[in-house]
């Protein structure tokens, strides 16, 4: 095998994406890093590279440690990295409604803004 693969087709087959297309438009948007430089789609990767995705809102660290061409089950892929990411810590729902519910009620906003720790403007206006 080669030395080196594309990062779109290395990220498609070890399962970071579930396209090779989502792949290569996460490295235009500037998604994807490799040993810290953001990098294009045709980048070869090597094994020991430092990859960091960026899903969500979070960046997720993978270390090469085998070179994959063609996508792979699960298990195999898990084996062709290392997975550096540190956990996260969980964050509580912020005053979130279901869908339909429709608008809340003004006990419910008081409770939702205290939720997203804002302050009431009411108590500030009225004060003498």
């Amino acid at each position: 095998m080669t030395g080196s693969v594309r990062i779109d087709s290395w990220l498609w087959a070890v399962r970071a994406y579930k396209t090779r297309s989502a792949a290569t438009t996460a490295c235009r948007a500037g998604h994807i890093r490799l040993n810290g430089d953001k990098v294009k789609a045709a980048q070869p990767v090597r094994v020991g590279d430092e990859v960091r995705i960026r899903i969500a809102g979070f960046d997720r660290i993978l270390i090469v440690r085998q070179l994959l061409v063609k996508r792979v089950g699960a298990p195999v892929a898990a084996l062709a990295f290392d997975d550096r990411t540190p956990e996260r810590e969980p964050q509580a729902a912020l005053g979130l409604r279901d869908r339909g519910a429709g608008r809340p009620t003004k006990r419910e906003r008081r409770d939702i803004d205290k939720l997203r720790g804002r302050s009431e403007p009411e108590s500030e206006i009225f004060r003498d």
